[in-house]
C-alpha cells in the first residue's frame, strides 16, 4: 500500500505518494527525512544515506514532471520539475537512471522552482 507524504521545501508544500517497491518502502520507513536541497536544473536532490537501495524494475533514464526518485550512485532522493541539464527536447533526464519510487498528486510541482540551492527539504508521512 503506498504511502502517502508532505514536501515541504523552503516556503513550498506539495503532497504525494511513495510507492510499493523496496527503495521507496525503504525510504517511507526512514520518514520523516530532512535534507539540504541541492538544485540540477529543474530537479531538487538531496542525499539520504541511511536508503541503500540498487536499481530496479522501475529504473528509467526519462522521467515526467512530479516523478519522485531514489538515484543509487547518490544514494539519494530526487524530486523532478522540468528539464534537467541532461534533458534533451521532449524529455526529461536525470544524471543517470533512477527508481521511480513515487509521485506528486496534490499541488504543482513547478513551485519547486522558487526552492533555493541550500533550503531545508522535509519529507513527512501525510
Amino acid at each position: 500500500m503506498p504511502t502517502e507524504i508532505v514536501i515541504i521545501a523552503a516556503d513550498q508544500r506539495v503532497e504525494g505518494f511513495l510507492s510499493d517497491t523496496p527503495a521507496a518502502k525503504a525510504l517511507a520507513s526512514a520518514l520523516p527525512i530532512t535534507g539540504e536541497a541541492q538544485l540540477w536544473g529543474d530537479e531538487i536532490y538531496f542525499s539520504v544515506p541511511h536508503v541503500v537501495a540498487d536499481l530496479d524494475d522501475t529504473a528509467t533514464p526519462v522521467v515526467q514532471v512530479g516523478d519522485l526518485g531514489y538515484w543509487p550512485p547518490g544514494k539519494a532522493f530526487c524530486i523532478f520539475f522540468g528539464l534537467t541539464p541532461s534533458s534533451v527536447p521532449g524529455e526529461i533526464r536525470p544524471a543517470s537512471a533512477v527508481n521511480l519510487v513515487g509521485r506528486i498528486t496534490v499541488g504543482d510541482p513547478c513551485c519547486l522552482k522558487l526552492v533555493p540551492q541550500g533550503a531545508t527539504v522535509r519529507i513527512e508521512k501525510k
